[in-house]
């Protein structure tokens, strides 16, 4: 539907006809013919002629007027808000939703004239990795020239052919998410790569979009909160919904629960696997080597069989790249631009190795933060850097996900040499609590600490990296590149943990100038 011929009623029949419509709706025929070409929940980028959404529990009838002043034609809202914003805001038609964000969805992808068509659309979700196998295969789409073909919707960055800026949710709520695809439109990019987390897909932020690829990476416990998902099935359900509007699958053969995610993904016109230990999958890596922040393998793919080299460590990354190599291949990519892309893929904050000057030491910074994060991280690193002692700075969030503050010091101590526990997202939580639950976790024999602040945690790792024997690794965990912490109820702003690793290894060095000689 062209957005310059949309209007109101035609937005509120696309709403009875999904049976999203309120009997509460009453158009005049005046408002009836409004042009609609843009839908927005935020009344900050409101633009002249867009319907603005009203949604949420907090919601403010000063948003909606924010939002007419700017220059709304329209809004949507539900049944609960109808008569308040009715009495607030008279002279602005309303479509009144039954359930709003299912009617959101839909009106947002109506509103900015479904952009996902005129895009090759691929979406990736699991409970770790997603992050990393979009930027690969980003990577590999784009070639030689960053920011050429791809958009991107992530947890680290969103890039729409505009702006690029740093994510606030993993996946965007669909009114911004359809104005990213509609801006990687008209800005002539041929590629939507998106990372699509599983509340996306449990609350409607990506309903009416069409993937041309849905990659499935994995599936662990997590997000298993009364804030998140009530129990595993709610989320694994909610990770299965991606084939639902997916043309073509890919699936990692290695996953857990695999027959239920083949038999959600069958669904799709075409599924491809990818493995490696099993020789049957459509891609296939096997000779996989690792040193001092090296990946090799040699992969197989149906139009293909090359040498592959990832320049980060991690041999989980692996099945990352496999996944990018998977859905490039579905894609019609050769094995030269694959191979060239993979090789220069970096991931800010996701396994970034930060060598220090006198090599005595290195950090690495991931944003690993569950158990199932940790069991592929540790063991990965242990192999990968042999003769290194392994010191592990993390913590765990407060009012969600409370194992974690039990598993993750539990999968750590059976690697690491050196145990600190600090502040990480400790929402209505004190620090000192979590970090003390943690330690009653800890098995015993295991060295730990609590520093409770993160920058001198950090130079608490650094000093017993350097004063320790031999060569040591400094693993910052759980954060990556979040520059913000949630705490007492609001967000404050945090230094990079790459930044907190590199200023200690200089104040240090600058302490013992004997040590860099």
């Amino acid at each position: 539907m062209d957005t310059s011929f949309l209007t109101l009623a035609d937005l509120a029949q696309l709403l009875r006809t999904h049976g999203l419509l309120s009997e509460k709706t009453t158009l005049s025929p005046a408002a009836s013919e409004l042009p609609i070409c843009g839908a927005d929940c935020d009344s900050r980028v409101v633009e002249p002629g867009h319907l603005f959404v009203c949604k949420g529990a907090s919601f403010k009838p000063a948003y909606l007027a924010g939002a007419r002043e700017k220059g709304a034609q329209a809004y949507l809202c539900d049944e609960g808000h109808a008569d308040e914003l009715a009495a607030c805001e008279p002279s602005l038609p309303a479509l009144i939703a039954t359930d709003v964000r299912p009617a959101m969805a839909q009106v947002a992808a109506a509103a900015w004239g479904h952009p996902d068509r005129s895009l090759a659309t691929v979406g990736v979700t699991g409970t770790k990795g997603k992050s990393t196998t979009t930027y690969m295969l980003r990577a590999i789409l784009d070639g030689q020239e960053p920011y050429s073909s791809c958009g991107l919707v992530g947890s680290i960055e969103t890039f729409d052919g505009v702006s690029s800026q740093e994510s606030l949710n993993t996946t965007p709520e669909s009114p911004d998410l359809y104005r990213y695809l509609a801006h990687m439109r008209d800005s002539g990019l041929r590629y939507a790569l998106m990372e699509v987390s599983s509340q996306a897909l449990k609350y409607n932020r990506v309903d009416a979009l069409g993937l041309d690829i849905a990659c499935f990476l994995n599936i662990g416990r997590d997000h298993i909160s009364p804030l998140e998902h009530p129990t595993w099935e709610d989320y694994f359900a909610s990770k299965l919904r991606i084939f639902d509007q997916a043309k073509q699958a890919v699936v990692n053969l290695g996953s857990d629960h695999l027959d239920e995610i083949m038999a959600h993904a069958k669904q799709c016109e075409r599924v491809v696997t990818f493995s490696t230990n099993d020789p049957t999958a459509d891609i296939y890596a096997h000779d996989i080597e690792s040193t001092m922040g090296f990946v090799s393998f040699t992969c197989r793919t149906p139009s293909w069989e090359g040498s592959i080299t990832l320049t980060m460590p991690g041999l989980f990354n692996v099945d990352n790249a496999l996944c990018a190599i998977a859905a490039a291949e579905l894609l019609g990519v050769p094995y030269e631009q694959t191979a060239e892309g993979l090789a220069r893929t970096k991931v800010p904050g996701r396994m970034e190795l930060i060598p220090t000057p006198d090599r005595k030491i290195a950090g690495i910074i991931d944003f690993a933060h569950n158990k199932m994060a940790f069991e592929k991280f540790f063991p990965s690193i242990k192999e990968e850097f042999p003769g290194h002692r392994i010191i592990a700075v993390f913590g765990a969030t407060g009012d969600k996900a409370v194992e974690r503050r039990h598993e993750l010091p539990q999968v750590a101590a059976k690697y690491a040499d050196e145990l600190i526990f600090t502040k990480d997202d400790p929402g209505h939580e004190k620090v000192e609590d979590i970090c003390h639950e943690m330690a009653e976790s800890t098995p015993a024999g295991v060295p730990y600490e609590i520093v409770p602040d993160r920058r001198e945690a950090v130079r608490r790792a650094v000093e017993l990296a350097y004063e320790g024997d031999g060569p040591a690794v400094v693993c910052v965990l759980a954060r990556g590149t979040e520059g913000v912490q949630h705490e007492n109820g609001g967000f404050t702003p945090a230094p990079l943990d790459a930044d907190l690793f590199q200023d200690a290894v200089r104040s240090y060095l600058a302490a013992h100038p004997q040590t860099a000689e």
